[in-house]
This record gives C-alpha cells, sequence and structure tokens, in this order.
C-alpha cells in the first residue's frame, strides 16, 4: 500500500495531463451536440489534422533537428497554425457536408460524419502516408529543464505545458460562454433554437462560431498529444476521438462543463487504474465508470434530464 501511495501524486499529474487534453476534444463533441443535436464524428480526424499542422511547422523551422528561433515561438506558432488550420476544416466540413442536411433526419447527418471521417483519414493517408511523423522535440526544450523533481514526484516541462495551455483555453472559453454577447447567443441557441432565431439570433453564424470554436480546440488538443508523446500518425484520431466522445458523454454531452469535467475525470481514472491494475485494463476500467455513470444518471454527470416532448 505505501507503494501505491508513492506512486499517487506521480499518477494524478499524468491523469491531469491526459485529462486536459481529453478535455480540449470533448468540448468539441459536446458544442456541436448542444447546438445540432448531432455527434460530428469526424472531430477526431480534426485533431488528427491538428498534429500534422503542428508536425509540419516543427518540421519548416528546424534545420538537422535543430529549430532556426526561439522554442517558445515556434511551440506558439504549432499551437496557434494547428488551432487555424483545424479551425478553416470545421467550417468547410460544416459548409459543405453538414449544412445542406441540417433540417434532413438525424440519420442523414450521422452518415455525412462517418462520410467526412472516413474522408479525412484517407485523404492524410494519401498525402502523407501511413509513417508515424516524430516530433523532435530535444531541439525545442533545453535538457536543464526537461525534466525536473518535486519530491518522488517526476515532471516533464510538456506535462507541465499541456497542463497549462489546456486549463488555460478552457478558462479562456469558459470566460467567452458566460461573459459575452455570442457566448450568450451560444448558450440562447443551443437551449432552443428556433426560440433563438425568432428572438432575432443568427442561428447560421452561431452554427459557424460552435465549428470553429470545437475544432480550434480540437487541433490545439492534437499538437499537446504530439509534443506529450512525440509522434502523430493519420490513424491516431480515432482514439482520441473515442476518449473525447466518452468524456462528453459521460459529463453529459450538450454541457461545456460537463465535458471539461469528464474529460478530466477520464484521464484521471486511467491513470489511477494504471497505479492499482496492469495497463492493459486502463481502457476497460474507463469504460466500466462510464457505464455505471450512465446506469445511475443516463443524462450524465453534469447534463440536464431533458422531459421528453408529448
Amino acid at each position: 500500500m505505501d507503494i501505491y501511495l508513492q506512486q499517487l501524486p506521480q499518477q494524478l499529474v499524468n491523469g491531469l495531463t491526459l485529462g486536459g487534453v481529453y478535455a480540449l476534444i470533448a468540448i468539441g463533441y459536446t458544442m456541436v451536440y448542444g447546438i445540432l443535436g448531432m455527434l460530428n464524428f469526424a472531430h477526431g480526424e480534426i485533431y488528427m489534422i491538428g498534429g500534422f499542422t503542428g508536425w509540419w511547422v516543427l518540421h519548416l523551422l528546424s534545420r538537422n533537428n535543430q529549430v532556426i528561433m526561439s522554442a517558445a515561438l515556434v511551440i506558439s506558432l504549432m499551437i496557434v497554425l494547428a488551432m487555424g488550420v483545424s479551425g478553416l476544416v470545421g467550417l468547410m466540413t460544416e459548409r459543405f457536408a453538414y449544412r445542406p442536411l441540417r433540417n434532413a433526419p438525424r440519420m442523414n447527418l450521422l452518415l455525412s460524419a462517418l462520410g467526412v471521417s472516413i474522408f479525412l483519414q484517407n485523404l492524410v493517408l494519401t498525402y502523407q502516408g501511413a509513417k508515424v511523423r516524430v516530433f523532435h522535440i530535444t531541439s525545442l526544450i533545453p535538457e536543464s529543464i526537461r525534466v525536473f523533481h518535486i519530491g518522488t514526484t517526476v515532471f516533464s516541462f510538456m506535462r507541465v505545458l499541456v497542463i497549462a495551455v489546456t486549463f488555460l483555453l478552457m478558462g479562456l472559453l469558459t470566460i467567452m460562454i458566460k461573459k459575452t454577447k455570442v457566448g450568450k447567443a451560444m448558450r440562447a441557441t443551443a437551449q432552443d433554437i428556433e426560440a433563438a432565431a425568432f428572438m432575432g439570433i443568427d442561428v447560421d453564424r452561431i452554427v459557424v462560431v460552435v465549428f470553429l470554436i470545437g475544432s480550434a480546440l480540437g487541433g490545439a488538443a492534437g499538437v499537446l498529444v504530439g509534443l506529450l508523446f512525440t509522434q502523430v500518425d493519420y490513424y491516431v484520431g480515432f482514439q482520441a476521438g473515442l476518449k473525447g466522445f466518452t468524456a462528453a458523454v459521460l459529463g453529459g454531452i450538450g454541457s461545456i462543463q460537463g465535458a471539461m469535467v469528464g474529460g478530466i475525470l477520464l484521464g484521471l481514472t486511467e491513470s489511477l487504474a494504471v497505479t492499482f491494475l496492469p495497463s492493459a485494463y486502463k481502457d476497460v476500467v474507463a469504460f466500466v465508470i462510464l457505464i455505471a455513470v450512465l446506469i445511475i444518471r443516463p443524462w450524465g454527470l453534469m447534463g440536464e434530464k431533458i422531459p421528453e416532448k408529448v
């Protein structure tokens, strides 16, 4: 038991790192579902495109595995450009794949989302190949700060960076949702899209903003995971999308705060499961908890029970 207690702080740090990334991905799912009531299964591939964008920025700004400008600027460019490219892909997806089917049956939207997911995955496979792309981060982070210790807990610079950026982005999103006119319009549209349109809210514009923000956050998550685990490939979006969707459902799909809580809880659960069980069981434990929560609260931890319309 003493060994487990010694490992606990380390696993909490690992869990917060993973949980923050899961939360960013889950926000994209839950924002689109809250507005349109559809599951954007292409969101995992948008996350993957963000990872590849970050890799290309690092590749183009490196010579002989050494960056040609300051590491802080390179990392900032990686995150900003990945958010921009992923946001643009999200906008194009909404405009050409989802908007024409907005008034169609839900099954049509679902099939369209699956089609976009397959299209984006094969598009990246065609132009990038199946080879894993490696982030050469040794040139970014000086060896003196690459890893440091606080007591028995080991911190890496990249883990600290991931935690800081994910919580900063979630904090900024929360402020935007609660304090700005666009955020209020998003909340009104999520509550009742038809009533929002009658009250003069430009629903099409709000949907565009939702796809832009959700996709940009997914792109940021793709870069952060690439920097953390130093690799990206065309298939990485499937697993990430599955975890992000699980986090959204766990927290209560449609609730942004629920997506944040669900993502962090899922990351902590996976990390703590490794402490007491073989690592192969971490996904099993996460999904068992998801099933248990949905049995007790089918609308998720922070979701709202919506009465059925008669």
